[in-house]
């Protein structure tokens, strides 16, 4: 029996009915050229035999005096957690996405190791589709993804590979938050060190004057309490819409070369943009410009040791109509807190990137505050397998991370690459934002609006 630390104990303490608190992932494969029409099946029946899960897919919750441990399930039933199901018919991507909508709005059974795992068949075009789910206190969102990786190989003859679920655990390793839940995580495990960490008062209150200060003057900069009231910061239900795309990498490269800026500059630009095309269509787009958390890596070099993370707060420029002016008002934006952040210490970092999260980590913990506001809504980037992958002799066509939607920030924008694609996982409250799979237009719309700027077109 092993306790759970304070921080994953957070995310069960998190859950609510209307607040799921697992992360999920969706891979896209075709079938083998020699695959017969029965290939998924005897797939699932292969996968069904591995019935004896390794850690932590084998752990169930056990609560004592108010403390959970995870234990091993004795009486492990594969059959609840791996499920072979097909899609209604025409079998589109359409019905893809809305049967993953529904199973990412059910809470996991605490009875029971916390995962599942879907394999879909009846997909249009010699498709099939597995879609995994894991509670947060169990993986970050990164670490699953990098599980289901593991499960994947370079060899497209290569057949007999188990599901994830029978691999051995590897050595844990930090990632990426990709929401204010893992920033928090990552702030909780960082607490060592308090004499360090109190030495940085006097240059993080500089800083943060400078910061207070220079937003009065400068239109779009950002600082903390600036994000808007907007319809994507209201109480959530628990219904959730999932929607996916994929765009060409050296599509938009070429773009991010035209205008000399990053891909994730490009990236927060198209979602101001469909954003800002979302809340006019709902009436209810703000004045003020949307703010956008986003991870960012401070790493200069190729080490592996020590966090090198912070999370900046990025204008997003919804209160412009010019794709390009937006464009360069993202980029300044991104720069500012790029330049903040090589001018102080990993400490410093630390604490700010600390303070910045308040307001979200109060309102998530008690909701008293649900006026203070750093950000409207969360968008992360994570690099992915640049080579194509196989599983059992499938190709791995596509991959779309599903994160986590929280109580006030009501989306959740993930992105991964895969090969030469970036891979978009939008995730909503169903009711809070109706009608969100548009932003997959409107997403389209802001790439042909800035190639037209750049005389592409």
């Amino acid at each position: 029996m092993k306790s759970l630390s304070p921080v994953d104990q957070l995310f069960l303490w998190l859950e609510k009915r209307q607040q799921p608190m697992h992360v999920a992932g969706l891979q896209l494969f075709s079938f083998p050229e020699d695959a017969g029409p029965k290939y998924v099946s005897e797939l699932a029946q292969s996968i069904r035999d591995y019935c004896c899960p390794e850690p932590p897919f084998n752990q169930r919750l056990t609560r004592r005096f108010g403390q959970y441990f995870w234990t091993e399930d004795k009486q492990f039933d594969i059959d609840h957690h791996f499920r072979h199901e097909a899609l209604p018919k025409p079998g589109r991507i359409r019905e893809l996405l809305s049967l993953v909508s529904a199973e990412h709005s059910n809470l996991l059974d605490r009875e029971r190791p916390l995962w599942e795992a879907h394999l879909i068949e009846g997909i249009r075009g010699r498709q099939f589709a597995l879609y995994t789910k894991v509670h947060h206190s169990v993986v970050d969102g990164i670490s699953a993804m990098r599980m289901g990786m593991r499960a994947l190989s370079k060899d497209p003859h290569e057949r007999d590979l188990p599901p994830v679920w029978a691999y051995k655990p590897e050595k844990k390793q930090r990632s990426l938050p990709s929401n204010p839940v893992d920033a928090m995580s990552s702030l909780a495990r960082l607490t060592a060190g308090v004499s360090k960490q109190v030495a940085t008062v006097p240059a993080l209150a500089r800083e943060l004057y400078k910061v207070s200060q220079k937003a009065k003057t400068a239109p779009n900069y950002v600082s903390i309490f600036q994000a808007p009231d907007t319809m994507l910061n209201q109480c959530i239900t628990g219904s959730r819409r999932f929607a996916a795309q994929s765009f060409a990498l050296p599509r938009l490269r070429k773009l991010a070369g035209t205008f000399n800026c990053t891909i994730n500059d490009l990236v927060l630009s198209m979602c101001g943009h469909a954003l800002r095309e979302y809340l006019i269509g709902q009436n209810a787009l703000p004045d003020q410009p949307l703010i956008a958390m986003v991870p960012l890596s401070l790493r200069k070099d190729d080490s592996a040791g020590g966090n090198q993370i912070a999370l900046i707060l990025a204008n997003l420029g919804t209160h412009v109509c010019d794709p390009a002016n937006r464009l360069r008002i993202v980029q300044a934006s991104v720069k500012d807190a790029k330049r903040r952040f090589a001018q102080m210490s990993p400490e410093e970092i630390l604490n700010f990137t600390a303070l910045s999260m308040t307001p979200t980590g109060l309102n998530l913990l008690t909701g008293l505050a649900p006026k203070w506001r750093a950000f409207n809504v969360i968008i992360s980037n994570v690099p992915g397998p640049r080579e194509p992958l196989y599983w059992n002799g499938a190709r791995l066509r596509g991959m779309y991370p599903v994160s986590v939607v929280l109580d006030r920030i009501a989306l959740n924008i993930t992105l991964t690459s895969y090969q030469d694609q970036l891979e978009f996982g939008l995730i909503a409250c169903r009711r809070t934002l109706p009608s969100m799979q548009r932003l997959l237009d409107y997403l389209e719309n802001s790439v042909r609006e800035l190639e037209i700027a750049a005389g592409f077109k």
